[in-house]
């Protein structure tokens, strides 16, 4: 089908049936070929789209323009802030037009060297910025809270961070993201830049003697994301008793990264939901972990396991993990 006319384009785009939207690109993108005559190239309408994108301007403005550069520039004694507007400092204010126009030239010769030092932003290193929404996804399944130490977005900023940086194969795939305040991530970033590929390596061990390692790729897997993946259990103790397990062979739960806790309670609650929808006679839940021999531990591979309950399948169930130690089970 092609549109024909004026009249057919305008219907089109005032028909929400027709031209559904999820974002504002769509009469962004044809406003921006309208604009220059009929022809856009994709840089013209990518400059549309960030001239125009009032949630992209909105988080620039309050994340980023005060924060830095605007703090750093005043405190530099560049420029002065009057509420909502930034003007030269003091005698800059008086810079004639060729002045204004050299340094505005010295600017884009920052810019230009820069842009030169990083390379190509999309050299296979899977920089493509986020779509449009995980932010809130991520925000929203943290709690509005930092990952790591637990402050809310409210008292500070909270930043969507990689897992495994992108410039480093991590994808943009909502279980590699996390949400983290600007101290944690900040410090995360010095992390990276000095032991970022001891932690790297960390996460590809494996024991080639390790059944855990070796289920990774059993057909006994039936969900995983880049940290952590679920098996079946091979012996188990109820219908639907799973082994939820993070990829790097670690013994002791309580040595897990805290990136690799987040993944196991993401997989624990998906396969939670996946049990009580598979089976509705699912009425309850054992979640146990054994730590160390003397626990009961045999496999030296942290793993979780989600044990369904029924009505019925016991004739006491009072008590559960606490029945571990024989005859303390009741009380």
């Amino acid at each position: 089908m092609t549109i024909d006319s004026s009249e057919e384009l305008k219907a089109f785009i005032l028909d929400p049936r027709r031209m559904r939207m999820s974002h504002v690109y769509k009469p962004l993108m044809v406003i921006a070929v309208l604009r220059n005559g009929g022809t856009a190239s994709r840089n013209e309408i990518a400059a549309e789209f960030i001239g125009r994108d009032v949630f992209q301007l909105e988080h620039y403005r309050r994340n980023i323009v005060d924060r830095m550069p605007g703090t750093r520039l005043v405190r530099d004694g560049v420029l002065e802030r009057d509420g909502d507007t930034y003007r030269l400092a003091g005698a800059l204010r008086g810079l004639g037009r060729s002045e204004r126009f050299e340094l505005i030239a010295a600017c884009e010769k920052r810019i230009e060297d820069f842009i030169a030092s990083r390379g190509d932003p999309y050299d296979g290193r899977n920089l493509e910025p986020l779509p449009t929404g995980v932010r809130y996804a991520v925000l929203k399944r943290a709690g509005g809270r930092c990952e790591l130490c637990g402050v809310s977005h409210e008292e500070v900023p909270l930043d969507v961070d990689h897992i495994l940086p992108r410039a480093s194969g991590g994808s943009n795939d909502i279980s590699n993201l996390q949400i983290l305040c600007r101290s944690c991530n900040a410090d995360k970033r010095h992390l990276d830049d000095t032991d970022f590929r001891e932690v790297r390596d960390g996460y590809d061990r494996r024991d080639p003697d390790c059944v855990f390692c070796k289920a990774e790729s059993s057909p006994r897997v039936v969900a995983e994301e880049e940290l952590a993946f679920v098996i079946e259990d091979g012996f188990p103790v109820a219908e639907g008793h799973r082994l939820v397990i993070p990829r790097r062979h670690v013994a002791d739960y309580f040595e897990l990264h805290q990136s690799e806790r987040n993944a196991l309670d993401r997989l624990l609650l998906e396969q939670r939901d996946a049990a009580k929808a598979e089976d509705p006679s699912v009425s309850g839940f054992n979640v146990g972990i054994n730590i160390g021999a003397d626990a009961g531990q045999t496999v030296f591979h942290v793993h979780l396991h989600l044990i369904p309950r029924r009505h019925g399948d016991t004739e006491d169930p009072r008590g559960g993990v606490r029945g571990v130690i024989p005859g303390k089970r009741k009380y």
